[in-house]
């Protein structure tokens, strides 16, 4: 089955428009395809990553997402750096109504040969940048809320190994569970506490981004493993990157407005099997 279009090319009403949103992990993967998505629809980004503000991979970023953004750098592992990137979007009276978690790293292998190291990165990347990130601006995210008279949105990004188990993946999809009950957790805590800060997990399948293929590397079969997933897949290939940004755009705007706690399954079929 063909790939849908790119989301340059689908992008409709301006959804986004008047909103702040921050994207950790901006400068790849799905991040960066989430940024220019959001741009596209009016919005203001600030691309959060680990380069330096010189970097050229910073440079190349800001140049594709627009003139409506900006870049930050930020270890999401850090208290102080979140507490830092607080203070600079507050500055002025700034505001900020969405947030993207979606920095994080994969750590492949049998359970029985994993680095007890890697496994604690790994929690820490994947779940304690997500639960920083979340408990850092939750004053931010609600001044947003309040100021556009509507919502503000986390979005998390789990993976659907966070639901189904996959052999090799153990520290992974333990980190991606963990976002997933993390996700709702604090759903319910916000609705009930009146913030107005809806938070969702976006479950993507297995995506053609360089950590998907680094990982495939790493693991038995290297080339052929992605062949195989992606005929295991039933609609008969891998996500593209543009299609798991177009997710995270509807639960970023109005349109996703009674959705709290939920999973978006982003994943060609793969758990419906």
């Amino acid at each position: 089955m063909a790939a849908a279009a790119p989301a340059g090319e689908a992008v409709g009403a301006q959804r986004l428009a008047g909103r702040t949103a921050l994207v950790t992990g901006a400068l790849g993967g799905i991040g960066l395809p989430i940024a220019e998505r959001f741009a596209a629809e009016g919005c203001a980004v600030i691309l959060a990553d680990l380069a330096d503000h010189d970097d050229p991979a910073a440079t190349a970023a800001l140049g594709r997402a627009g003139k409506n953004a900006r870049y930050l750098r930020l270890d999401i592992t850090s208290q102080a750096d979140w507490q830092e990137a607080a203070t600079k979007i507050g500055e002025g009276g700034g505001t900020l109504h969405i947030l993207v978690n979606n920095a994080g790293i994969a750590t492949t292998g049998a359970i029985a040969g994993v680095p007890l190291e890697d496994w604690r990165r790994t929690m820490t990347v994947n779940c304690e940048g997500a639960f920083l990130g979340v408990q850092t601006l939750i004053a931010l995210l609600a001044a947003g809320a309040r100021a556009s008279g509507s919502w503000s949105s986390v979005i998390n990004l789990s993976s659907i190994l966070g639901i189904v188990g996959y052999a090799d993946s153990a520290a992974y999809s333990a980190s991606k569970g963990a976002i997933r009950a993390f996700s709702k957790a604090a759903a319910v805590e916000f609705a009930r506490s009146g913030d107005r800060i809806p938070v969702n997990a976006l479950h993507p399948g297995f995506v053609r981004t360089p950590m998907t293929v680094k990982g495939a590397a790493e693991m038995a079969g290297g080339d052929a493993l992605l062949d195989s997933l992606a005929a295991a897949t039933p609609m008969g290939r891998l996500a593209e990157v543009h299609e798991i940004a177009a997710a995270a755009a509807f639960l970023a705007s109005d349109d996703s407005s009674f959705m709290t706690g939920a999973e978006l399954v982003i994943d060609g079929g793969w758990t419906a099997q």
